[in-house]
């Protein structure tokens, strides 16, 4: 079998996700390394070249065009990848970004990891650009309908796939996402006495509903832990009028992976209160760093973290903030929470993932 894997456009750094890009990368790796007697060939760009030409695959350089540029994307998409694809005689062409072309000249795997874009325009109309989000939404259901076969990457996506799409769910197979191991230090967890949340100014991540959980949390107790919250520079483009912003640290961003999950390590409890997800890796980063984690009970992320984590409404405060404070105070809980994390983040390795999709991709 020929298997043409389409990476033209992933580019480290650009684009909303590091995800997709590394999702690709580990997925190339290892159907490069089992890959048996198909052949597999990669369609990339001379960015992302020193990643993906690797032993065990033939690697294509797309010639004379920018990755970068959104038009020369848009025609590849498409059009132009399958002619490249019917021109290599592939058997099967897979798409990971989650678009796949107009042109259907050979059987077709797409990867779908979320529908978010359907939830901006029905939640929050306006926020991107109009026209940007509706030509996404139309790929999206385009691609599901047309693709042969969709990976979802989880059960929650692959609802909205079938809601969105209106796509048969024999269509749709559910492949986890792998996650790359994070080196825990050793010795006894570290207290370092404080709360540290993950977040984003964009509405889904619910930044205010993490503030206003806290503030509650807050009136709660006498002596409140402090809360650190990544990815946000401060809090008053949120909430107004916060009463215990002295107890709150922002940090916009934490450029090394080292201090970063120092920081979620050292933290006696992390929350993570995001209204959807495709998936959900911050609280499996937090479970690998044995730090007991709060999220909500919403889209993918009650079937990532199991019964792993304490999950709740992310709209309902009052029951964030009582979470918040049995998590601080309750030293057996949080120890019941890191052993299950333990062992709930094993249900997510790279191996079983790679192996799933060969299952599907070499069938």
């Amino acid at each position: 079998m020929r298997l043409v894997i389409d990476c033209f456009k992933l580019v480290k750094g650009a684009g909303k996700s590091i995800g997709i890009y590394n999702l690709a990368l580990n997925l190339v790796r290892d159907l490069a390394a089992h890959h048996q007697k198909n052949t597999l060939i990669v369609l990339g760009n001379p960015l992302n070249k020193k990643d993906f030409d690797m032993p065990g695959l033939r690697f294509i350089e797309v010639k004379n065009k920018n990755p970068l540029n959104k038009r020369t994307c848009i025609l590849w998409e498409l059009f132009e990848v399958s002619f490249y694809a019917r021109k290599l005689k592939a058997d099967r062409v897979l798409f990971p970004r989650g678009y796949a072309p107009m042109l259907h000249l050979t059987k077709t795997s797409v990867i779908i990891h979320d529908m978010i874009p359907f939830y901006y325009h029905e939640q929050y109309p306006g926020y991107f650009n109009r026209l940007e989000n509706f030509y996404i939404m139309w790929r999206l259901k385009a691609s599901a309908r047309s693709a042969d076969e969709v990976i979802a990457i989880s059960e929650a996506s692959k609802r909205d796939i079938m809601r969105y799409s209106k796509v048969s769910p024999e269509k749709i197979t559910v492949i986890y996402n792998g996650h790359t191991a994070i080196s825990c230090p050793k010795g006894e967890k570290a207290d370092g006495g404080y709360i540290i949340a993950n977040t984003s100014a964009l509405p889904h991540k619910n930044a205010a509903g993490i503030v206003k959980s806290y503030e509650r949390y807050c009136q709660m107790t006498d002596k409140p832990l402090p809360l650190t919250i990544v990815g946000i520079e401060c809090i008053d483009q949120f909430v107004s009028g916060c009463k215990v912003s002295d107890q709150i640290t922002c940090i916009r961003y934490i450029e090394s992976n080292e201090a970063f999950h120092k920081l979620i390590h050292e933290a006696r409890l992390f929350v993570f209160l995001s209204f959807i997800e495709g998936f959900g890796f911050p609280p499996i980063e937090a479970m690998q760093l044995e730090t007991p984690v709060l999220c909500s009970d919403t889209s993918s992320l009650p079937e990532v973290v199991g019964d792993a984590a304490v999950c709740v409404n992310p709209e309902d405060t009052e029951k964030a903030a009582q979470a918040i404070l049995k998590l601080a105070e309750d030293d057996g809980l949080r120890r019941q929470l890191q052993e299950r994390g333990r062992e709930n983040v094993k249900r997510f390795s790279w191996e079983e993932t790679g192996k799933q999709y060969r299952k599907v991709l070499f069938r």
